[in-house]
């Protein structure tokens, strides 16, 4: 069998079909299989109809676990331990330092801006916000295709930051293989409550709480069609992060950084799946084209090629640009979930970019530090939601509680105000509620 080859699309600013191969290439559809969105339905309404015995069903029929009882599905403590205990000094040490990373990052964003406040008018009325953790979040970590205790940490660490009382997190086992890296992350980041199960059923079971697992306040972390639409849908039940879509990747080069370092970060993001999209926008063709040549000459070593190159040749871009100026103006209109600077000047260019979910500045930082260890948040927005969105922290986890205390001679003065307005809008016991505290002549 003959290796695969990997052929990015080659566009060009200067060249008159652009705009329309630019769209072409960018096109990712919202829209789910119908047939997802009919399987989803049915999973959600069997999980809040039937609660344990439904998970346990398409945990069975998914991911051919077969067990008895949804207490079979919860882990213990004392495992997530053993998992830990069981690693190799080397990863254990690695999975403690990049938990701290990412809890110290956290802990500052928490300072920065997480905690509660008020203040009082001079006639004592007292204003304010009372900032309190949500009660209870659950997690859904991937435990198909790959392993993943980074998204462990990345989202049980700021939950406990913010103060959640209690996390609870489901992973699918297929088959019974539990990966003890992803349970040792658990145990690492102060998981409350483990529950191997995976799919649309666990996140009913996780939004509507069932006999054995409790129901959540909030679902955060990434997964498949089947679990993007159960959150979809459950919104309103319980609050989500966000609804994620294939990983993206953004390099803004301008020829500074090794050909072959470019090239592997493309990589980086093209190995998650096929729909993954690696694009680089550099305004020297003859970069461009060792680019390529790193391509065609590292392809062959990858484990996952056969993904990298469907990903590449379905969704992947190398794009000559006038200049690093246009290449930041195209930046902003992907509004990309990772964004690399490989320049030798990152931050002349930083400050043209205004859309993206995390951006890498310099050749030597590469977007797998920010996926592992340098400490801000991996969960971030995809298909151009960063115009609009953020990455998972410690916010996500609070909420926020208007606080007002008016004083006596304040309701002299905002009751008239309250008042006049309410029987503007035809509310009188508005009105009169507001005129009951009023001082009588």
């Amino acid at each position: 069998m003959t290796d695969p080859s990997a052929r990015p699309l080659r566009l060009s600013t200067a060249d008159a079909g652009f705009e329309a191969a630019f769209a072409a290439r960018l096109h990712w559809s919202e829209e789910t299989d119908a047939q997802v969105e009919q399987a989803v339905t049915g999973i959600l309404d069997a999980v809040r109809r039937r609660g344990d015995e439904a998970v346990l069903e398409y945990t069975r029929r998914f991911d051919a676990l077969q067990a008895d009882s949804m207490a079979a599905l919860q882990l213990a403590p004392a495992e997530l331990k053993a998992a830990f205990d069981s690693l190799a000094a080397p990863r254990r040490e690695a999975l403690q330092a990049a938990a701290a990373r990412i809890r110290s990052y956290h802990e500052a964003q928490k300072r920065a801006g997480g905690e509660s406040w008020s203040y009082r008018e001079p006639d004592g009325t007292l204003l304010g916000q009372k900032v309190t953790p949500l009660d209870r979040v659950g997690i859904y970590v991937p435990g198909g295709k790959a392993a993943y205790p980074s998204s462990v940490l990345m989202n049980a660490i700021p939950a406990q930051v913010a103060g959640v009382g209690e996390i609870v997190m489901v992973v699918p086992t297929p088959r019974g293989e539990k990966n003890p890296l992803v349970l040792a992350a658990a145990h690492v980041a102060g998981v409350s409550r483990v529950f191997t199960i995976g799919g649309a059923q666990a996140v009913a079971a996780l939004a509507y709480g069932t006999a054995t697992v409790p129901r959540v306040d909030k679902i955060t972390g990434p997964g498949n069609a089947y679990v993007a639409s159960a959150k979809r849908r459950v919104f309103g039940q319980v609050g989500i992060d966000m609804i994620a879509g294939p990983s993206e990747i953004l390099v803004l080069a301008d020829g500074s950084t090794p050909a072959d370092w470019v090239a592997m970060d493309l990589f980086s993001q093209a190995e998650h799946d096929e729909l993954a999209q690696s694009i680089l926008l550099c305004p020297d063709a003859a970069y461009i084209d060792r680019v390529q040549a790193e391509i065609d000459r590292l392809l062959p070593e990858m484990p996952r090629r056969e993904i990298i190159a469907k990903s590449l040749n379905g969704r992947g871009a190398l794009i000559l640009t006038r200049d690093m100026a246009e290449a930041c103006a195209i930046s902003n209109r992907i509004a990309p979930e990772h964004l690399e600077i490989a320049s030798a000047e990152p931050q002349r260019w930083e400050p043209l970019l205004r859309h993206a979910g995390a951006i890498f500045l310099g050749g030597y930082t590469s977007e797998s530090l920010g996926d592992y260890c340098a400490g801000p948040n991996h969960v971030l927005p995809t298909s151009s939601t960063a115009r609009f969105s953020s990455p998972l922290g410690v916010y996500d986890f609070q909420k926020r509680s208007s606080l007002i205390e008016v004083s006596e001679a304040g309701a002299q003065r905002l009751g008239r105000i309250a008042a006049e307005l309410a029987r503007g809008e035809g509310l009188q016991a508005h009105a009169r509620a507001a005129e009951m505290r009023l001082k009588k002549p």
